[in-house]
């Protein structure tokens, strides 16, 4: 490597020290000679140097992060062990911006190896190993940077995880790593490394954060308009990568689902707190858009009835998407008879000032799809009591009926409040509410800080449909796919699992009454439709998920982490999944788009009651 003067080295060194971090006095550091990067790394994913402090740690600077609160720099040993298990690569943590460093510097860092678990230990995330309280001596600039790893579809294992320690709650921290055998285990052997994709399609569109979401396996449960399907928990989809830029934010390409960054994106592989394994580009591909149009929906027919579920994302007056979600409403969902409405917040959106009521919400929404064309939908809704459904603070979110009353009825029984509890009677031998609009058993502890689900009883060509709109407690909480704990606990799950109990008890309230009766469950379910809370949802045939009726590859209805899955659900008692005599559609204008007015893809099921 070339050399700068005895000179130019000493102002370097006492620079970088006094910049970047206070001198450390090191006590009984590991020697130079037996300490390299991939001796810190390890074959496992905690360091086995965890703690210690470390001398003279060789490396070539391969990128910089000035941003965002993990402060740094890469270093990279251009001289590889023969084990594919440990990494060449590790982060050093500065705290402040990095100086006195460069790209391609050769560097000796002396400090204290940690490991910083992104989000806190209680997330469950892995950890990254880093070098911290670094004193850093350049000793030579201008170097060439190891040559990225290339990453494709044969790099990645098919299995995504190992399972984890059983003695350690499951935790894989203490298992040695298997690159060849999972897909985690092979990203965790690069952590740190300079690494390469090419070509790769975009799987999750970009966001306002300057990341988005690629696959290196371009033929992993490949879904229709180009995203990548999560249709099992065994399916977790190991060649998904985020990617993120150490470059300016203005120069980050803004990408759809099923576009391609075409040519090499490269740079340090990290790990952090939203999405795991990210590759932070410094360089990155060129855009090629696929051209991915906004669906529509058909037309329902004369005696079909067209009922839809749609999350309009914290919708309050104050939002400018009304003219938009007007549009789509009116354009791509067609107008359905019925539209269940979640996230409808109160008339003055997060202030928390105790107002619940959303009638301004709800009219400038009806006003918005009456200039698009659409019809003048009438609505029902229970106000919740200030502050309990979840949500945004002083947000009071709840689902809300549109029905298009030239073509359907609401059925009003008074009495339905934020408290009392919806039932079921008998009369003339049918199944009828015992208030309309009303809500399921609002009391009960499944609904505790949650959404409570609004019943209500509608007519179309003389025959009575039961609408029940949803929206379950949501995944936050749950530990993410590249967990260190496998498989990942998804404790928000229980509440779920509650809540579906309650929803199928009153739907089979109904069906005693009257066996034929056509009920409708659906919205925001928080959850799959291969999940739990689906299975409970369906327990004793009850009902059915419509999605299921889909191919696989069009099974989604929400995109996170690069994971096309189901969210969003439209489900049907047995009267109506009967004769078949129903068409389902997952309207896809929201998720797989940058420019999305929601994360949701609104639901549509067409049938002849």
């Amino acid at each position: 490597m070339p050399s700068k003067s005895s000179a130019r080295l000493a102002a370097l060194t006492v620079a970088a020290v006094c910049s970047v971090a206070s001198t450390v006095v090191l006590t009984s550091p590991a020697h130079a000679d037996s300490v390299r990067v991939h001796d810190i790394q390890g074959t496992t994913r905690i360091s086995p140097y965890a703690g210690q402090k470390v001398a003279d740690v060789a490396g070539i600077v391969t990128g910089i992060r000035t941003y965002g609160s993990s402060k740094g720099f890469w270093i990279q040993d251009p001289d590889a062990d023969d084990n594919p298990a440990t990494s060449e690569g590790v982060f050093v943590f500065t705290s402040s911006t990095p100086k006195g460093v460069a790209v391609g510097d050769a560097v000796k860092v002396s400090g204290t190896v940690s490991e910083y678990v992104p989000g806190g230990t209680s997330s469950g995330n892995q950890s990254v190993t880093e070098i911290t309280k670094p004193v850093i001596t350049v000793v030579s600039s201008g170097n060439a940077v190891p040559a990225p790893v290339v990453v494709d579809a044969d790099s990645v294992p098919d299995a995504y995880a190992p399972q984890g320690d059983s003695a350690a709650n499951n935790s894989v921290n203490g298992l040695t790593l298997r690159p060849s055998a999972y897909a985690l285990d092979y990203w965790e052997s690069l952590e740190g490394m300079n690494v390469q994709v090419a070509d790769v399609r975009v799987v999750g569109a970009s966001d306002p954060y300057t990341e988005l979401w690629v696959t290196v396996k371009p033929d992993e449960h490949r879904a229709e308009r180009g995203g990548t399907v999560y249709g099992s928990y065994d399916a977790q989809n190991g060649g998904r990568l985020q990617i993120q830029s150490l470059g300016k934010p203005a120069d980050f390409p803004v990408a759809n689902v099923g576009d391609t960054l075409a040519g090499t994106t490269a740079g340090p592989l990290d790990y952090n707190q939203f999405g795991g394994y990210t590759l932070v580009a410094s360089s990155i591909g060129a855009l090629e858009s696929a051209g991915l149009e906004r669906e529509t929906t058909e037309k329902q027919r004369n005696g079909e009835l067209a009922v839809a579920t749609y999350n309009v994302e914290n919708l309050d007056p104050s939002d400018g998407t009304f003219a938009a979600h007007a549009s789509a409403i009116v354009h791509n969902l067609q107008s359905p008879d019925i539209v269940s409405l979640e996230e409808i917040q109160d008339n003055n959106g997060a202030t928390d000032d105790g107002t619940t009521a959303a009638d301004v919400t709800v009219t400038k929404l009806i006003d918005a799809i009456v200039a698009a064309g659409g019809p003048r939908y009438d609505w029902r809704s229970v106000d919740p009591t200030n502050d309990t459904d979840g949500g945004e603070p002083g947000g009071n979110i709840r689902q809300v009926f549109l029905f298009n009353p030239q073509r359907v009825s609401f059925t009003d029984r008074p009495g339905g409040d934020a408290t009392t509890a919806v039932g079921v009677t008998r009369a003339y031998g049918k199944a009828r509410l015992t208030v309309s609009p009303g809500r399921i058993d609002p009391a009960n502890e499944a609904w505790k800080s949650s959404r409570k689900p609004l019943v209500g009883e509608f007519v179309f060509r003389g025959r009575t449909v039961f609408v029940i709109a949803n929206h379950f407690n949501s995944k936050g909480g749950d530990q993410g796919l590249t967990a260190q704990y496998q498989p990942p606990v998804r404790s928000s799950e229980v509440q779920r699992h509650q809540q579906a109990a309650l929803v199928n008890a009153f739907v089979k309230d109904i069906l005693d009454v009257q066996k034929n009766a056509d009920v409708i469950a659906l919205g925001d379910i928080n959850d799959f439709e291969f999940s739990g809370t689906a299975q409970i949802l369906e327990r004793d045939g009850a009902l059915w998920s419509a999605v299921k009726s889909l191919p696989e590859s069009e099974r989604y209805s929400y995109v996170y982490q690069g994971n096309a899955q189901v969210l969003d659900q439209i489900l049907i008692s047995p009267a109506i999944r009967r004769g078949c005599d129903f068409e389902y559609d997952s309207v896809h204008l929201n998720a797989e788009f940058h420019d999305q007015i929601s994360d949701h893809d609104p639901q549509v099921l067409r049938f002849h009651p």
